[in-house]
């Protein structure tokens, strides 16, 4: 599940697996770009409350200011910018902004908190929504 404020998504449940691969996109409005977004990873029960297998936060203050850099023409593939693991963010790994087709994304593993173990990997995208603000400076 991820969440915003009062916003929340969910992914589909995958049954019987210790691995679980999703796979789905998930949209979310951004108002506040200082906010981090919340990932709450539940196993699924069927009888009793779901159990939290942790949760990590994904900042997307690094991504906001990549795009505020309104590059252009980039070839695809080209790093813009590097993020290191710290006590400040969630990173297992060094996290990548990368632009591609005209589009920035950020892939990242986070390491989930409140939990012996676990790790999760998600991609970030900025898109604009017609009628929207964007992204402001």
């Amino acid at each position: 599940m991820l969440y915003l404020l009062l916003q929340k998504v969910k992914t589909r449940v995958v049954k019987d697996n210790c691995n679980p691969l999703w796979d789905e996109e998930l949209t979310i409005s951004i108002k506040n770009p200082n906010e981090p977004i919340v990932l709450d990873v539940y196993d699924k029960d069927t009888f009793t409350r779901d159990d939290s297998m942790g949760n990590a936060e994904i900042d997307i203050k690094p991504c906001i200011e990549c795009l505020r850099m309104e590059l252009q023409g980039l070839p695809d593939g080209t790093k813009v910018d590097r993020i290191q693991p710290s006590r400040n963010n969630c990173l297992a790994d060094e996290s990548c902004i990368i632009w591609n087709k005209g589009k920035m994304t950020q892939d990242m593993v986070l390491r989930l908190r409140n939990v012996e173990s676990g790790e999760v990997e998600v991609q970030i995208e900025w898109i604009d929504l017609p009628g929207l603000k964007g992204i402001q400076g």
